[in-house]
């Protein structure tokens, strides 16, 4: 059976809860403006995020995985794909690795003091844009 306590490292993901408002900017200046949103399921075992940017609406919901001992996410879209990230937050750092933490393919971004915004980028080999959200 279950444990009915959620694991302590999901705590990591409370300073997401809110809505955002994002802007993303690829490497030709083109940029996309939209919102994403996080807020707990009741139980506190899953942060649910909300995805409105651009051409992407999507839901993600965030988890701990007990296997891997790390947070995993599964992001259901608008495309027939399933997606599956990792996230961490460290200290002032979100890092979100497509697939797990060996992956190339990661976005890397870094709070402000009072943590109302994060920069960063989402990078791959061979592409990626840069990112950032403020919080709404």
């Amino acid at each position: 059976m279950a444990d009915k306590t959620p694991d302590p490292s999901l705590r990591q993901l409370d300073v997401l809860v809110g809505t955002w408002k994002v802007t993303t900017t690829d490497a030709d200046g083109k940029t996309e403006e939209g919102t994403v949103s996080f807020a707990w399921l009741e139980g506190g075992f899953f942060l649910v995020q909300k995805i409105d940017l651009g051409d992407t609406d999507a839901v993600e919901y965030i988890g701990h995985d007990a296997e891997t001992g790390t947070l995993k996410s599964h992001l259901f879209g608008n495309s027939p794909e399933i997606l599956e990230y990792t996230w961490q937050v460290e200290g002032d750092t979100l890092t979100i690795w497509y697939g797990g933490t060996d992956s190339p393919a990661r976005y890397t971004g870094r709070f402000n003091e009072d943590r109302t915004a994060n920069t960063g980028a989402w990078e791959w080999p061979g592409g990626g844009y840069r990112s950032t959200m403020v919080r709404a």
